[in-house]
């Protein structure tokens, strides 16, 4: 997954805009609020979808492109992003 084509790189922005959009609107996970919260939420999603594939593994290998594979691809972004909204929370102190 290192030398991805621009296919790849998109649809690892989109299955993290999507899981970015979910979490900052719909179930009100912000650690600030506002479009820089929306935009780290989306940089950390790509990277925990871009690790979803390696870490999950690959699954349904009808539901890939190349080595994108789609649905551990949503479970890394949402776990990363969980992951990094609680340790920030955390650290914080907020609830």
């Amino acid at each position: 997954m290192i030398g991805m084509d621009f296919i790849s790189f998109l649809i690892l922005l989109v299955i993290s805009v999507v899981v970015s959009l979910v979490l900052h609107f719909f179930l009100k996970t912000s650690v600030r609020g506002g479009l820089e919260s929306l935009f780290g939420k989306i940089v950390w999603g790509w990277i925990g979808a871009w690790l979803g594939s390696p870490v999950f593994g690959y699954w349904f290998p009808g539901l890939n492109y190349h080595a994108v594979y789609i649905i551990p691809a949503i479970l890394g972004s949402l776990a990363l992003l969980v992951l990094m909204v609680d340790l920030v929370k955390s650290v914080k102190g907020t609830p």
